[in-house]
Order: structure tokens, then sequence, then C-alpha cells
């Protein structure tokens, strides 16, 4: 064709009823049919009352299948007629009433028409041979005939209405009459197409959206009913098959020759048959047999690898340790930073208050001073009366009671010899140590916090130590190539430094250094190290010194060149018992260190600007001081003693720091200098000898142990001369005791030819004994 119509699927409605429209027989395109026409009667009505008959929408194209399946009407039209004459289906009288009295039945039984239809078509599948090319082009042909809306094609032959001529029809298809015999109803015809042309136009917009569906509905269902067909022809060919071959196959053919068969044959089949399973077999046994040996063999590789294989065991240690040690320097690289800021808070408290007691000492000297001065000229000028400011009368007042506080404090502690001058002073008002002790106490605070999140490993000694000291015990080549004694300092220098925040060196009840807690667990190292290596040049027992040289000294040099009063002999003390014990461990024999030059240069360098800055002994007119109860004279007593005093934590340093520099600092500048000259101008008594004789107790025994000596050392020559000086003068004032003091201290000095010489000057052969005990 050369145009195809539009395929459309549309279900004509019934003006009565459903039944009605079930019944309604298949028609031809442009075939008018009466509402009033009732439907035919036999075997084409026994087949509407059927499923098929009522499909519903599916109403002509499976009523198609149905007549094929059926052959109850014969098509009108020329290809149809051809495709019956070729493909009719030869069914009995006793099947047909069978089958449609099983159509029936099942039609009472279920109202839905899925159901039905699916049981008549399982029903007629064992009968139903496929239909030919032609008869399924011819059912096409009608359908695509049915769908046609906009015009009626004039080929197509139209079946007769009449049941009377139906009926003749199927009983005698030679008897159909011509084209010009069969009645047109041209009235009906065009009042039917009016009405189906309403219908449609009414309903076309309600159906429109479900025709598609029906037409693919339609189409799957007959692609199921062709597969279904041909499974079962196909099945029935296999059966066929099979059957006819399981007779070939029960058939013998007698004609067929074997050759013969002796014992000999046999036998030598089996044999052969055997020799090859035996082969077989021994080489399955060979196979095992290596398998076995496989198995063995990789055990005991296993089992040494997993008892001595040293590189495993050594690159999990080093892995291990190298993780640790990263996590270590991470973890102190992130708290030094803290711990410096903690550091810095303490040592700037501390030197707050250090240099506020030095500057208030020095300023009372200076008020002090200036108020004699006054008082002097005041004396000495006609007026006689003295002007003091409201500042400087505070300043003598504070100064006199906290002298008045001492004295009580020393006549509780029953100390009656003290002497006045050579108390340090260093006492802080009730406000000020408030402040300090608050201060001091936010910073330990702060100090306690700072390994408060961080695991034991990490920031105990002992712990640190135990991670090398296995490493030592298990690879000890590899400890010593590593330099770790040289590390290890380096990595507890932090973890040291934070125990030392709250360390004052300065306070005499401080703690010792082999008292700490870092100390121990070092020792302990090194302790261990030297028993389990057998060299004597073993690196780990520097290690100790190398801390206290990297860590406590530097320490050490803080406090002595910013915070320690040389003045205070409570302060000189402590610190010199903790230089001696770090000094002891810090270096080894025959060995410079730096810091420990730094540390004693910053010693020297302190009682020097000490010696410059805080000794000042004016000299008054004998008038002023010959009253001993006089302000001038108490003022250059305690002076003086505060001196004697500085003298003698000067030389206290004795072992520490070299004789030259003590006799330097002790004797050349401030005896010489200074405490000299007020003896000088004093009066010979038994005062004078009782300052000479503490001067010469504070000399350290050590200058005068050679027993050859006869003249002491050269800084000594104006003391000594002052000495002798004092003597002849009291011998002439026959005070017989304190010239016996005199030649004493010169031998105590080892100035025995001055001691001789005076007393065979002056006959005082009952002192020779004195030589003798010396």
């Amino acid at each position: 064709m050369a145009h195809r119509p539009k395929r459309t699927f549309r279900q004509r409605r019934a003006d009565s009823s459903d039944s009605d429209g079930s019944q309604e027989p298949l028609a031809e395109p442009g075939e008018p049919r009466p509402a009033e026409e009732e439907p035919p009667e036999g075997r084409g009505a026994a087949v509407a009352e059927g499923p098929l008959g009522r499909r519903g929408r599916r109403g002509r194209r499976g009523g198609v299948w149905a007549s094929s399946r059926r052959a109850a009407t014969p098509a009108r039209d020329d290809l149809a007629s051809g495709a019956t004459e070729s493909r009719t289906v030869d069914l009995s009288a006793d099947e047909e009433d069978v089958t449609c009295h099983s159509s029936e039945s099942k039609a009472e039984r279920s109202s839905s028409s899925e159901s039905s239809s699916s049981q008549e078509e399982t029903e007629f599948s064992s009968i139903v041979t496929i239909p030919d090319a032609t008869f399924i082009r011819a059912a096409r042909r009608k359908r695509e005939l049915a769908r046609t809306q906009d015009y009626i094609s004039l080929d197509t032959k139209y079946s007769s209405t009449i049941s009377g001529i139906k009926q003749t029809n199927d009983e005698d298809p030679e008897s159909e009459p011509d084209d010009h015999e069969k009645r047109i109803p041209f009235t009906s015809r065009a009042q039917t197409l009016r009405q189906r042309l309403a219908e449609e136009t009414r309903t076309r917009n309600e159906e429109a959206s479900e025709e598609s569906q029906e037409d693919e509905n339609q189409d799957t269902w007959e692609q199921q009913q062709m597969r279904k067909a041909v499974k079962i022809t196909e099945g029935r060919n296999i059966n066929l098959s099979h059957s006819s071959e399981c007779q070939i196959v029960k058939k013998f053919d007698t004609s067929i020759s074997f050759p013969p068969v002796s014992l000999e044959i046999i036998k030598k089949q089996l044999n052969r048959r055997l020799t090859l399973l035996q082969e077989t077999h021994h080489s399955h046994l060979r196979e095992y047999e290596k398998y076995i040996e496989d198995v063995k063999n990789s055990k005991s590789a296993i089992q040494k690898l997993e008892n001595s294989s040293s590189e495993t065991q050594s690159f999990k240690f080093y892995k291990t340790m190298k993780i640790y040690v990263d996590n270590l320097i991470s973890f102190l690289d992130e708290k030094i930073i803290n711990m410096q800021e903690i550091e810095s808070s303490m040592h700037a408290l501390l030197l707050k208050q250090s240099m506020a007691i030095m500057k208030r000492r020095q300023d009372e000297l200076k008020h002090e001073s200036s108020y004699l001065q006054q008082l002097c000229k005041a004396e000495t000028s006609t007026n006689g009366s003295v002007t003091t400011d409201e500042k400087t009368q505070w300043i003598l007042e504070e100064i006199e009671s906290r002298r008045v506080q001492r004295r009580e404090a020393r006549a509780l502690s029953g100390n009656c010899s003290h002497q006045e001058g050579t108390s340090s002073d260093e006492e802080l008002s009730l406000p000020d140590m408030n402040d300090f002790k608050k201060s001091q106490g936010d910073i330990l605070q702060a100090h306690k916090k700072i390994f408060e999140d961080v695991h034991d490993d990490f920031c105990k000694i002992q712990n640190v130590l135990l991670k090398f000291q296995q490493w030592r015990e298990k690879f000890p080549d590899s400890y010593y190539e590593a330099f770790i004694s040289l590390c290890i300092p380096k990595l507890l220098s932090p973890l040291i430094r934070v125990q030392l925040i709250d360390w004052n060196p300065l306070q005499f009840d401080s703690i010792g250094l082999k008292q700490m807690s870092w100390f121990t667990p070092v020792e302990e190292f090194m302790a261990n190290s030297m028993k389990n290596s057998k060299n004597e040049d073993n690196s780990d027992k520097k290690i100790l010194s190398a801390i206290i040289n990297k860590t406590v000294i530097p320490r050490l040099t803080d406090f002595t060149e910013f915070i320690w009063d040389p003045l205070s002999t409570s302060q000189t003390s402590s610190l010199i018992m903790h230089c001696r014990v770090v000094l002891e461990h810090s270096t080894s024999e025959n060995e410079v260190n730096k810091s420990k030059q730094d540390l004693l240069k910053s010693i020297i360098s302190r009682m020097k600007k000490a010696i410059e800055d805080d000794v000042f002994i004016p000299l008054y007119p004998k008038s002023f001081v010959e009253n001993k109860t006089s302000p001038h004279s108490r003022f250059q007593e305690r002076q003086f003693w505060s001196g004697v005093k500085l003298f003698q934590n000067i030389l206290l340093w004795n072992g520490l720091l070299p004789d030259e520099t003590l006799q330097e600092l002790g004797l050349g500048k401030l005896l010489n200098r200074y405490l000299i000259i007020v003896l000088l101008n004093a009066t010979p008594g038994p005062a004078v000898v009782k300052k000479c004789n503490q001067i010469a107790v504070y000399l350290p025994e050590k200058w005068f142990e050679n027993s050859a000596m006869r003249t002491s050392i050269p800084p000594l020559e104006n003391f000594i001369q002052f000495l002798l000086q004092s003597a002849h003068k009291l011998y002439e004032s026959e005070l017989r005791e304190e010239v016996k003091e005199i030649i004493l201290i010169l031998v105590k000095i080892k100035a025995l030819n001055q001691a001789e010489s005076f007393i065979e000057e002056h006959h005082l052969d009952h002192l020779k004994s004195v030589f003798i005990e010396a």
C-alpha cells in the first residue's frame, strides 16, 4: 500500500449493555449493523460467548485468533477465504461439543476476562497448529481495515447480516450470491457511520492514552502465543526423534563382526593397564614426598626466621626507636617555648626581689651617711642644728625598726656575740612579701601544668633512659656508633630545666644536686653501662657531667650574676655548697669546661662589683668616734664589720677560686684598701685586737700549710706591719694579754721572723713557747 493509515485500536461501545457488546459479531469496516439486530446463533454465537468473545478491549484482534482456532466463521474477502482453505482445523463433532461445553462452563465459573482467556489458551494449546503466513497476512489486513477511521474501503466485501444467509453460507460455501445480488443497506449504513463517528469523536480524548498500551499488550500476547505454539511443536519433534533413536539403539546389528578375543590378549591388556597404574602411583608418591619435604623446609624456615631473625628484630627495634625519638623531639619542640616562658618569669621575679633589697640598702646607706655628714657640720658650726627632710627621717626610722627586730630575734635565739653590721638586712615588708609569694605561687602552678597532658614515657627521665638502655643492651655496636651519649644530655636538658624552675640555690634549705629526682636515674644508667662494657673509654660515663655542664651550671651562673648578694652570708654559703657539688661532677680530670669557666668568671665579677658598690667605711675625726655611743662611731663600726663580713664571704670561696684571685680580692682590694685604714685610725686597744683576730680567723689555713715558711704571703705585709705597730703600743701601755694575742696572730699567718724579732726586742722569753705550739 502506498499509504498506511494510522494504527489505532478502539473498542466499540454497545448501546444497550456489556453483554450485548460482547456478543456482537465481528464486522468488516464500514458495514452497518442495526442496534436491534440479534447476534447470530450457532457455532459463531458459541464462540462469541467464550473467553475470547469477552476479552474486553481486545475484542477485534482477539477475535481473529479465536476464529482461526475454531474455524467457525469463514472470511468473506478473497485473502481470508484463501487462508481458510489452506489452514482449516480438522476437528470432529465430538471434539467441538467438548470444546464448546468446556468454554461455556469456564465462562460461568470465572468473572474475570483475563483468567478465562488464559484457561482457553491452555486448553487449545495442545490441538492448535500454527497458522501459515497467508492466513496471518489476511487477518492483519482485516485488522488494518477495521482500524481505518477516515474512509470506508469500497473494495471490501461485507458479509450478510441475515442469520439465514449466514447459516446457508456456512453450510455451503459454493452457494454464495454474486456481488450484484448482495443487499446493500445504504440508509442504515449511513446512519451507523454517523453514530460511529459521533461515538469515536466523543471517546477519542478519553481513550487515546489507553489505546497505545492496549496495542502493546496485544502484540505481547500474540508473541507469547506464538512462542507457546513453537515450544509445543519442538517438544513433539524432540519426543518423536528420541523415541525413534531409542528404537534404533535397541536394535542390534548382527552383521557386525568383532576381532577374536583370547586369554593372552586379555592378560596383556590387564598387565599394560596395571603397569600404567603403578607408574602413576609411583609418580604420585614422588610428588607427595616432595610436597612433604617442602612443608618441612617451609616450617623450619619460618621457625628460623621467627627465632633468629636479627635483621627483622633490629629493623623493628630501630623503627620503634625512630618513631619514639621523633615523637620525643616534637614534644620537646612544642613544650620548650612554654618552659622558657615560665623559667624567665621565675628568674625575673627573683631578680626583682634581689634588686629591690640591694637598692634599698644602697639608698639607706646614702641617706644615713648624708645625715651624719650634716650632723658633723652642724656640730662644728655655730648653729648646732640639723634639718632633715621627711624622706630621710622616714628611712632612718625604718632602718632602726628593722635593727630592733633583729636584736630581739637574736636575743630570743641566745646569740649575744653578734656584731652590729654583720646582719644581711634582707627583710621585706609584709605587702612585698605577700606579693612575692602570690606571684611565685602562680608561676609554680603553671609549672605543674607543663607535662599535664604528656605520657610518662616522654616526660619522666627514668622512662626515657630505659628506652636507650634497651638499645644499648640489644644492639651495643649501633648504640655507640650513633654517639647516643652525646645525644642524651640534649634530650634530657629540657626535662631537667623544668625541674630546676623552682630550685633556688641561694636558699640554705634548697634541695641538693644528689637529691634531685633526675640525678639517681642518670647515675644508674651510667653504672649499668660501665658494668656491662669492658671498654675503658666508655662514652656513657660522661653523660652526667655533660648534663650538669649543659643544664645545671648555666642555672647557677644566672643566679650568681644577677640574683646573688655577696654581702649575704647565708646566700653565699648555700651557693658555695651547691657549686662544690656541681663542679665536682661537672668535669673529669684534665678537662677544661667552658660552662665552669663562665660560672667562676661570674662569681669573681659579682664580688668585684660588691666591693666597689657596697663597701663604704667613712673616716670621722677622733673626737666623733672616741665616744662609742655616738652615731658616727656606731655607723663606722657597722660599716667596718660589714666589710669584714664581705671579706669572710670572699674567702669562703677557697678551693673553688684560685688563691691568687682570692688574695687579690680579699686582701688586696678589701683588707689593704678599706679595713687597714680604719684600724690605723683607731686607738690600739682590746677592740682593735679583736678586729685583727677576727680578720686572721677568716684567712684560709691552706695558705699557711707550708712548714718551711718563715714569712707570710706578700698581700699580708701591710697587715703584719699594723700588727707590729699595735704590739709596740700595747706593750707600752702594759697590755700584756693583747700583746700575746698579736704574737699569736703573727704566728698563725706564718710571720715567724717578725714575731721573733719583736720577742727578742722586748725580751719576752715567756712567749717563745708560742713558737713551739705553732
